[in-house]
């Protein structure tokens, strides 16, 4: 089969999948009990090469390399939360140089972070109308702090890859050019999250077309239109959005979210990197294996694989 989407073979991307549709690292009840292994076993089985590291993961980095080895999977990204804009910077440089030695003993290239300092996305109040919109302060502590930890990344070999996210201050597209503007392109790199933009009310092809070049890691999540406008007028939490199944996985004909333009836009630009399925969904009523083999398959065959 030729490819549908240029410039995106195996040679220059890789296939990835997060834990979140085993279980949900932000709010951890979100979850019928899969076991690590099983989780592993299963993104192998869907035919992903590597995966983002969760909440249940072995934390001996010798531990989690052997059990990742003999699925034949990679680390994607680890995370790392950052806490600038209220004034904890000691204890996020700390733990960002934490993660950076725990990839090096796992393997991989980019850590991913995103600024949670007045996030309203883990509390139980209404995601759009609680998230919080940055003073120039905040956003010369956020920049400053990124370009900082930026080059501990560079200076270490690996990239640092900005997450924009729902219920944070940097949410929509316009904070996202307000990022990309304030910080250092050789050392903060841009995750690019088609599904957190779509739930935001932006168009994700128009952020990639604007920022292909800035962006170095991709989540592709897809949304249920209908429950992301209801998240926005019944001023539901961000938890409460996931439970009535706003994610989805791209190749699932309930999403909102055409890839094939995203992915030609990232091909054309010359990516090279993680192409990483995440779709935070509540594994009591969809079946982690089922939507992980549906996501693949369909990229697979958009991707000409």
């Amino acid at each position: 089969m030729n490819s549908t989407v240029p410039n995106l073979g195996r040679d220059k991307v890789s296939l990835g999948v997060t834990p979140t549709l085993w279980w949900n690292d932000d709010f951890p009840l979100i979850d019928i009990g899969i076991p690590f292994e099983q989780c592993v076993s299963e993104m192998a089985l869907a035919g992903f090469q590597g995966c983002s590291i969760g909440h249940k993961y072995p934390a001996d980095p010798a531990v989690l390399k052997e059990a990742l080895d003999l699925r034949g999977l990679k680390v994607s990204e680890p995370w790392v939360s950052t806490y600038f804009t209220i004034g904890d910077k000691d204890r996020t440089v700390e733990n960002f140089k934490r993660q950076l030695e725990f990839l090096k003993k796992v393997g991989g290239q980019d850590i991913v972070v995103a600024e949670f300092g007045q996030s309203s996305h883990l509390q139980p109040i209404p995601v759009f109308k609680h998230r919080p919109h940055f003073t120039e302060k905040d956003w010369d502590l956020l920049t400053s702090g990124l370009n900082e930890i930026g080059k501990l990344a560079a200076d270490s070999g690996m990239r640092l890859c900005y997450h924009h996210h729902m219920g944070t201050g940097v949410q929509t597209a316009e904070d996202i050019d307000r990022l990309m503007a304030g910080t250092n392109p050789d050392h903060v790199h841009l995750l690019f999250d088609t599904g957190h933009l779509q739930l935001a009310g932006d168009n994700p092809l128009e952020t990639a077309e604007r920022h292909k070049q800035r962006i170095k890691h991709v989540h592709l999540k897809n949304v249920r239109q209908s429950v992301a406008e209801k998240v926005k007028s019944d001023h539901l939490s961000f938890q409460e959005g996931i439970l009535q199944g706003v994610f989805t996985v791209p190749g699932d004909s309930e999403g909102a979210i055409d890839f094939k333009p995203i992915l030609s836009t990232l091909g054309n630009a010359g990516y090279e990197g993680w192409l990483v399925v995440e779709a935070e969904q509540d594994p009591a009523t969809a079946c982690p294996l089922k939507y992980a083999k549906m996501a693949h398959d369909y990229l697979t065959k958009v991707l000409g694989w």
